[in-house]
């Protein structure tokens, strides 16, 4: 081989011994690490969300090298279309002023939040899924499905939240204009729990971009790249991605990776601490 490529046979020999230097072992040993997390995720981390669970783990490497890997074995996150949005205009006398102002950070859970509304296909029909975002943790709180959009859809994902005990009185709950949000039922509901209604502007996604992100992030990384027979199926199939996966394993960036149920944890282990130690 060496006289057909014209080169020393010396070549050969440093070729091996690179193969077992300790940059090429450790380059392999991370290879598999970086496979490992790549193949538990379902193959819809990219190499920033990779990196942010092998640093969880106390694996030191830099998000360069980890890009290069991927990059090496083909290893791309699932990435597909963007999602229809939902909202129908209600009358602009029912409406409330935006307390959030795109400005989507909490000191403490529970007292901002954030929630919007979504389509999903089954071969039933549509189902659709309402939720409500702690903008502290980024946790989804709560969460309705049904077969239709009206109000109760929106105070169920709300209900659920305050049931869990995510919402604090006087707290701030931010949605868009459709008129599930600017209902009767809706409106009663808050003032009934004490809550504040928040509300963007018409067609403008930015005012609402955290609750955009989380149902950009389901039908991306689970929905798209399944199919679902039964609203039944579907119902399952969201639960696990709310519940154990999105809220319990995804790292979100708005908590220095951690994932949010587990900032939720810490942050409620810290103020008992602190209120303890006064």
């Amino acid at each position: 081989m060496c006289r057909r490529l014209g080169i020393f046979r010396a070549s050969y020999y440093r070729w091996l011994d690179a193969e077992e230097s300790p940059t090429a072992i450790r380059h392999l040993e991370l290879t598999e690490q970086v496979k490992t997390m790549f193949d538990s995720s379902d193959g819809i981390f990219g190499h920033r969300m990779v990196h942010t669970k092998l640093a969880a783990a106390g694996i030191e490497v830099s998000v360069g090298t980890v890009a290069a890997i991927m990059a090496e074995n083909g290893w791309a996150a699932k990435r597909m279309r963007a999602f229809k949005r939902t909202t129908i205009p209600s009358d602009p006398d029912k409406v409330f002023a935006d307390l959030i102002g795109r400005d989507f950070t909490s000191a403490a859970p529970g007292t901002r939040l954030v929630g919007d509304i979504t389509y999903l296909r089954t071969d039933e029909g549509w189902l659709y899924l309402a939720t409500v975002i702690d903008l502290c943790t980024r946790m989804i709180v709560g969460w309705a499905m049904a077969d239709h959009m009206r109000a109760s859809l929106t105070t169920g994902a709300l209900t659920m939240a305050r049931d869990r005990g995510h919402l604090q009185p006087d707290a701030i709950f931010h949605s868009d204009r459709g008129t599930q949000y600017t209902s009767r039922e809706m409106g009663a509901w808050c003032r009934g729990n004490q809550i504040r209604q928040s509300m963007g502007e018409t067609g403008v996604c930015w005012d609402n971009a955290v609750a955009e992100s989380a149902f950009s992030s389901l039908k991306n990384e689970f929905y798209h790249h399944h199919s679902f027979t039964t609203r039944q199926a579907a119902r399952r199939g969201v639960m696990r991605y709310i519940e154990v996966f999105y809220n319990r394993w995804r790292p979100h960036s708005n908590n220095d990776g951690l994932p949010p149920a587990t900032a939720m944890a810490r942050f409620k282990t810290d103020t008992t601490r602190l209120q303890a130690a006064a």
